[in-house]
């Protein structure tokens, strides 16, 4: 599905990630732990086209290093940003909407599907999106990237700063994506979750993979998780 192979990037002259090479593939959720500030959300701006790679990425056998991010994303990336980056003015249902790409009649998990699953956003559909709450604006990112029918979905800290409720909420999302045939790449602090619902760990460490394993290999090896996770 997704394949980077000795990918390097930089702001500038700043070199943020080394040589970072991994894969996702088909119907598989593969998450990236670290700690703050270690080049995780460079990676995914990377892949998406946002930073300029140094390196070869290949998206179900094409090579995507180069193109436009709207180039990537007709191709069949999803993106959710850390920040959210909701139409703040448009309604909850205009949002939606927005995820749709152009010629593409429907996608795998429609409007009423999460209009039925979540149906705080059926309720607040004629509202503004910036009148949501922080949860329930990252839950409408999410759901407006999914209306673009992506093959993968990348999703950057969609916990961070969320109630144990909406957390919950969250994961409900993600398995709800995976049990579509959607492959996920995430982007997580909250350990539990990624043990819960991931196949396989990175971990990046100053814009280097320092592990690379399954959920299990993560467990019996808990110097990596002292050295490069605990504050």
């Amino acid at each position: 599905m997704l394949e980077l192979n000795q990918v390097n990037s930089f702001y500038d002259k700043s070199h943020i990630l080394f040589n970072v090479s991994l894969n996702v593939q088909d119907n598989e959720i593969v998450s990236v732990l670290g700690r703050n500030g270690m080049g995780k959300s460079t990676l995914l701006k990377t892949i998406i086209g946002e930073v300029t790679p140094h390196g070869l990425i290949n998206f179900k056998n094409r090579k995507i290093s180069g193109l436009q991010p709207y180039e990537i994303a007709r191709l069949g990336v999803g993106y959710v940003p850390e920040d959210r980056c909701i139409f703040s003015d448009l309604t909850v249902y205009q949002n939606l909407l927005m995820g749709l790409k152009r010629g593409k009649k429907e996608s795998r998990i429609k409007i009423d599907e999460i209009f039925k699953i979540f149906p705080i956003l059926k309720e607040r559909s004629n509202v503004p999106g910036g009148s949501l709450s922080g949860g329930e604006q990252q839950m409408l990112t999410i759901c407006r990237t999914l209306m673009g029918d992506p093959d993968l979905i990348m999703v950057d800290e969609p916990t961070e700063g969320l109630s144990p409720k909406m957390i919950e909420t969250v994961r409900e999302i993600l398995l709800l994506i995976a049990q579509k045939g959607i492959s996920i790449l995430l982007v997580e602090q909250k350990l539990a979750l990624v043990l819960e619902i991931s196949k396989r760990i990175y971990v990046i460490s100053h814009g280097r993979l320092v592990f690379e394993g399954t959920c299990e290999d993560f467990k019996s090896n808990p110097n990596i998780r002292k050295e490069y996770l605990e504050v």
